[in-house]
């Protein structure tokens, strides 16, 4: 089915985002992922060529675009070169950059989104901690006054681009007897003293993007760190999940589908028993729902990016297109590693990792499970 949300202008933009990532990525992915990051030349390549400063005003060098479905083609773009790719670039792109633009102050602004668009200065969120994990409400890191700067102390783990971010919006506790009530958002720079870093995690997937463990030993700072007001730090978050969440399902839907479009032309030419694979019933018939199942999630998604273009997407469209994109990723996935038999094991062949990058996009930005609790009780249960 033709997509119809988007205009000349998003594809113009698309093929930019294509032959930038064809040119100047794809041909270094392998390096990346034994790095286990992203290196510097890819955040400065990609801001020379304006694709970091989408949510960033004009006026602080972005390209003011005012318009999600130009963040949902590069979010698609990236995704079908490699699923880390598009969670460490949406990262600094649609999640941190609405934090800065809706609530950062004049100074913050000046002194951060400039560097932001240009990748100079490189950032990340830290919301999960070691004993949390989707509890946002549960946060243990704190920060105390202490006259009138703030000292912070805690930890924080799973965070993407945490290894190498230049600046890090930080979720910490400031009211202890207020609860969700009682968290605010800080601007923490690397090289604030008292704020470190441990290696590169482990992960069984999405091995190109750099997830760290953060730190915070008396790491003091003064008020202008402060993002937003006071104590409304948990309100802040839940107002922008929802984009946080889209960009997922946007990510999800593509991921698949590019590999969905490789596996059918393996299908083409692998042969076995005198045929293409494709052509034995089974798989014809399996490929078949993959292909509606992808056209489908796509659709719903993309009625998501116009509604939320249009300021009309809730936080529940947001959970149900994150956790339905997350699963039907999963399986089509899945699947697809089957039709390629043993060569779906390898390496050497993108589908094996794709399954494996995929994994985590039914844990991360608020698990299926709690994306399904936060639907029920939209039902009154």
């Amino acid at each position: 089915m033709r997509r119809s949300i988007f205009d000349p202008d998003h594809e113009a933009f698309r093929a930019s985002c294509a032959a930038f990532l064809t040119t100047s990525v794809a041909p270094h992915l392998e390096s990346f992922i034994e790095d286990k990051g992203l290196p510097r030349e890819y955040w400065l390549e990609a801001g020379k060529q304006e694709l970091l400063g989408l949510e960033i005003p004009e006026e602080f060098g972005g390209a003011g675009a005012e318009d999600f479905r130009f963040n949902a083609v590069w979010a698609e773009e990236l995704s079908k070169v490699s699923a880390a790719l598009g969670s460490c670039t949406g990262i600094h792109c649609d999640i941190v950059m609405p934090y800065l633009v809706d609530l950062g102050t004049d100074e913050q602004k000046q002194r951060w989104l400039p560097g932001a668009a240009t990748g100079e200065i490189l950032t990340a969120i830290a919301m999960t901690e070691p004993a949390g994990g989707s509890d946002l409400a549960a946060l243990k890191t704190t920060a105390v006054r202490d006259g009138d700067d703030w000292v912070i102390n805690g930890s924080k783990t799973f965070i993407t681009n945490g290894y190498s971010a230049d600046l890090v919006i930080t979720a910490v506790r400031t009211s202890p007897d207020k609860g969700a009530k009682g968290i605010t958002l800080f601007g923490i720079e690397a090289t604030d003293e008292g704020f470190s870093r441990g290696r590169k995690l482990d992960k069984v997937g999405q091995s190109e993007s750099d997830t760290a463990e953060l730190f915070f030993q008396d790491v003091r700072v003064g008020q202008d760190r402060v993002i937003g007001e006071i104590d409304r730090g948990f309100i802040y978050m839940m107002e922008r999940l929802p984009q946080e969440r889209l960009t997922c399902a946007v990510s999800n839907v593509a991921h698949a589908k590019q590999i969905l479009t490789e596996t059918i032309q393996y299908a083409h030419e692998r042969r076995a028993f005198g045929q293409s694979i494709g052509a034995f019933q089974h798989n014809k018939f399996l490929l078949a729902e993959l292909v509606t199942a992808i056209e489908v999630a796509e659709a719903y998604v993309d009625q998501g990016v116009l509604a939320h273009t249009a300021g009309e997407f809730t936080a529940i469209d947001a959970a149900k297109a994150k956790w339905w994109s997350s699963q039907v990723q999963n399986d089509v996935l899945d699947h697809c590693v089957q039709v390629h038999g043993g060569y779906g094991f390898m390496n050497e062949y993108r589908v094996g990792r794709a399954w494996r990058d995929a994994r985590v996009s039914k844990i991360w930005a608020g698990s299926n499970e709690i994306m399904k609790e936060l639907i029920g009780r939209d039902l009154g249960f």
